[in-house]
This record gives structure tokens, sequence and C-alpha cells, in this order.
């Protein structure tokens, strides 16, 4: 290959490469920065044409199911709670001291953090299907406890509010078992995605175009649960 040609090739590489960086911080949200400006190098590198075996793609996928076992799938994805986003939670749903809150899906503990900022002296509380994640959550908010564990299969009866960052297509199913599970007076919360059909008790809308969605479990919504 001549130098004319290497050159080119090269070029086009960088190219490539620098387009999505560029463009990068067009996007919302850091992980899909993060995405756009490292898809292509990432591909070029386990392509093969970078010169390294194809089986180094197995280790992204090991690290994909060891973040993400396959029965957390139907979940949502790793999106952390922003700072401050529940400020105005305890105002609205004040509790008393030294009820149980729960993180249903807590990640790597940004939900507890702001949790913890509304309710100082609640026993908090997360739960979290990947042990790795578990594991790293429990170092970085050593005052919660914080296990592993499937929220669907959890009993959410002994918690006073239970708090997740879902997907909207898991919202009705939080809410019906909220409904069938946690007592009368007790609060189910979400960031962004609202219960369809069921008319919240509180929105408390946030800087970025998000809101935080209360919902208080009543008698009537107990017997009338269901959204369908």
């Amino acid at each position: 290959m001549g130098s004319a040609q290497w050159l080119s090739a090269g070029g086009a590489v960088l190219l490539a490469c620098a387009l999505p960086v560029l463009l990068s911080p067009l996007a919302q949200g850091w992980w899909r920065r993060a995405l756009l400006a490292g898809g292509f190098p990432l591909a070029l590198i386990f392509s093969g044409a970078a010169g390294l075996p194809g089986w180094l793609w197995l280790a992204p996928l090991a690290l994909l199911l060891l973040v993400y076992p396959l029965g957390a799938w139907r979940d949502a994805p790793l999106f952390p709670t922003p700072r401050g986003a529940l400020t105005q939670l305890s105002a609205q749903a004040p509790l008393p001291v030294g009820v149980r809150v729960l993180d249903a899906g807590c990640g790597l503990g940004d939900g507890l953090l702001a949790l913890r900022e509304a309710y100082p002296h609640a026993h908090i509380e997360g739960l979290e299907r990947s042990r790795l994640l578990q594991i790293l959550c429990a170092l970085r908010c050593p005052w919660a406890r914080v296990c592993k564990g499937d929220i669907w299969k959890a009993n959410w009866s002994d918690y006073q509010l239970v708090y997740l960052f879902q997907r909207p297509e898991s919202m009705a199913r939080a809410y019906e078992k909220a409904c069938a599970e946690m007592a009368p007076g007790s609060c189910l919360v979400s960031l962004e995605f609202v219960v369809p059909v069921i008319r919240a008790d509180v929105e408390m809308p946030l800087n970025n175009e998000r809101s935080v969605w209360l919902y208080r479990i009543s008698e009537h919504a107990k017997a009338h649960g269901s959204t369908a």
C-alpha cells in the first residue's frame, strides 16, 4: 500500500471517528453522548480491522450480562436519578421518623442519595437485580440497606414509600403491585413516567422538563387498582 493510499485510509478512519465525537454534545444525557462518541471507534477496534481478535467482542458482552442479567432486560436500563430530583418530595409526602422507604431498582445508588436527602430520618433501602450493581451501590451508600433481588417478586407491604425510575411500559404493573401490597396512605413515586389512565395526586416539575409523579395509595385505589 503506497503512502498516499495509507494516508487516505487513515484520514477516512480519523474522520469517521471524529464526526461522532464532534456531534456527541448535541445528544441529551451523558450516556447518549458516550454511545455516540465511542460507538464507531469501539466497532473499529473489535471488528478486526485494528488487528485485534474478534473474540474480544465477548468481553463487553460478558460485562453487559454481568450488569444486566437476562431476567432484568424487561426493566429499565441504568438511568441515574438526577441530583436534586426529589427535593420537593418531603413537602408533598411527609413521612414519620423511622419508616421504611424503598428504591425499587436502585442501580448505582443515585436514587438512594436523593431519597436520603429528602428523608434523612427514614430507613432507606434499595433493591437491585444485578449483583455487580448491588455490590457497587452498597459500597457507595453504606448507610442504606441494599439487597439483590427482583423488584416484582419482592413484597412492598412494609414500605411507606416506593420510588422507581422505570420504563413507561412498567408503570401500570408497578401501580397494580403497589395497590395490591402497600397500605393505605403509602406512596408510589415515579420519576418521569406516569401510570396510564390513573391521575397522579401530585406532579413536581423539574428544570429539565421531567416531572416527579406521586400516587397515594388509598382504600379506593386498592379496590380499583387495575389500569386495564
